[in-house]
């Protein structure tokens, strides 16, 4: 398909750095990726460990972190792209969600930075300092040398869990084709989504 078709716009879209339906009310907790088209080159996905990132963090910083909370829209990443890439009715249908910044695990303990493309403020900084803040922090989670990029085989099956992760698609030629099935698995109380939630004050704004 043509550069400027909706879906290879939205595929650009996901070539961004970004952590599955942060910018829904229920976020996802892990998702299944299945390959059943890969083109003959590109296409790969590009991972990298938000818990690591975390983890690399001067300990004054992550202090602060794990009480700052940061808001995700749809129409945010998809704005990157194209101003009217999102449609009007996901728009309606998806609000800002505003969630805390690290994502604590609750059976090991382990935290992790909750950020990427769907991002655009962070509560109680000015908006263009919060973007320059948030792209500061994606930036270090994803530095060369600290991502896993996977190279799709017909067939192959790859989970992950979007609290402690970040990835992106890599691009491949438009006249290929690329087809892929992914189940996405939502977060509940168990998984620590409870904990997430900003204060009433802000989640009502």
């Amino acid at each position: 398909m043509p550069e400027d078709h909706r879906y290879a716009m939205r595929n650009k879209a996901n070539q961004l750095w970004h952590t599955d339906s942060s910018f829904k009310s229920v976020p996802a907790l892990t998702s299944v990726l299945a390959a059943r088209t890969i083109p003959a080159k590109g296409g790969e996905t590009e991972f990298a460990s938000t818990r690591l990132a975390f983890e690399r963090l001067d300990p004054a910083l992550q202090s602060k972190l794990e009480n700052s909370f940061a808001w995700h829209h749809y129409g945010h990443s998809r704005g990157k792209i194209a101003p009217d890439l999102a449609s009007t009715e996901e728009l309606a249908a998806l609000s800002p969600q505003c969630w805390r910044m690290v994502w604590k695990n609750p059976v090991n303990g382990r935290r992790a930075l909750y950020i990427a493309s769907h991002t655009y403020a962070v509560e109680g900084m000015e908006p263009k300092a919060g973007e320059k803040f948030i792209e500061e922090l994606t930036v270090a989670a994803t530095a060369p040398g600290t991502t896993y990029e996977h190279k799709w085989r017909d067939g192959d099956v790859v989970m992950w869990d979007n609290r402690a992760t970040m990835h992106r698609g890599r691009p491949w030629p438009g006249n290929e084709p690329r087809y892929m099935v992914r189940t996405t698995i939502s977060a509940t109380a168990v998984d620590g989504v409870e904990t997430m939630r900003p204060p009433p004050r802000l989640a009502a704004e």
